[in-house]
């Protein structure tokens, strides 16, 4: 049986171990407010971004733009978000463990696939694994701005331009709520999702110089906008992630320190009986 000393050390250093669960909670719940802020407030952006792209492309069966063409896959891309950081509970592995199925189902060589790792987890999953990275970012802040991935967002589009890639997907932790988190997977290029979405506002648009001239400049800031978007959903995800992994590690540190308050009480007792009994056989024997 653990001596006293031994109990007590562990209930300090559980006790100390609860107030850093406790605290970072804390901080994960305020950074949770601050990232659902930033998804609200880019879904207007988005919407109309997604209206304005589709009006154009619906309306003008003469204008031509590689991304909304499709071709014969023959090497798809896979933009994987993840944390830089652990202690997010299944965050991270669920999503690369998604993604990663998908790549051996779909894939017979590497040739077929590439991947670009947005978060320091998944980067070096795929790099443990030997797997084609071609491209990559760590280090973003928890409440990242566009400027921090323009750059990997315009590189990743233009390979997709460049027919280096045929395909590209983006997998991330949907946002959707406090407690929940969806593992979602989406097709971002070739663009084939908006057809009917123009004129959803009943809003008519006139274009100048003329449609197609329009469309070089906006299809790549849409995908760059759907990328931006995605990492925003993620992030929050993250946060919501982290705040329930280290509240559920506060409670059972809670636990831990119950049972060993229990077993250090019933230590102490059984300590002070022993002493009482030695001291009356002691007494008994002098008599």
């Amino acid at each position: 049986m653990a001596s006293l000393r031994d109990i007590k050390n562990r209930i300090s250093s559980t006790t100390k171990m609860k107030q850093i669960t406790k605290a970072m909670e804390m901080v994960s719940a305020s950074k949770l407010n601050k990232a659902e802020q930033n998804v609200k407030s880019f879904v207007p952006y988005s919407e109309k971004m997604e209206e304005v792209v589709g009006s154009i492309a619906n309306g003008n069966t003469d204008a031509q733009h590689p991304m909304l063409q499709k071709r014969d896959v023959k090497k798809t891309g896979y933009i994987v978000i993840t944390s830089d950081r652990g202690l997010a509970g299944a965050y991270n592995s669920s999503v690369l463990r998604n993604v990663f199925r998908t790549i051996n189902e779909r894939h017979n060589s590497s040739d077929e696939y590439t991947v670009v790792a947005i978060g320091r987890i998944g980067y070096e999953f795929f790099k443990k694994r030997d797997m084609p990275i071609a491209k990559s970012i760590i280090g973003l802040a928890d409440q990242p701005d566009f400027a921090e991935i323009k750059e990997l967002a315009s590189e990743t589009v233009q390979m997709f331009t460049d027919e280096e890639i045929d395909e590209l997907n983006i997998y991330y932790n949907h946002y959707v709520s406090a407690i929940s988190q969806e593992v979602t997977s989406k097709k971002i290029l070739p663009i084939t999702d908006i057809e009917g979405k123009a004129g959803m506002s009943g809003s008519q648009y006139e274009y100048e110089p003329d449609q197609e001239q329009i469309l070089k400049v906006l299809l790549p800031q849409y995908a760059e906008s759907l990328i931006y978007g995605a990492l925003l959903d993620g992030k929050a995800s993250e946060h919501a992630a982290r705040r329930t992994a280290m509240n559920s590690a506060s409670d059972n540190a809670e636990d831990i320190i119950d049972d060993l308050s229990l077993s250090y009480n019933r230590a102490r007792q059984a300590a002070i009986t022993q002493e009482i009994t030695e001291i009356i056989g002691g007494v008994a024997a002098l008599e």
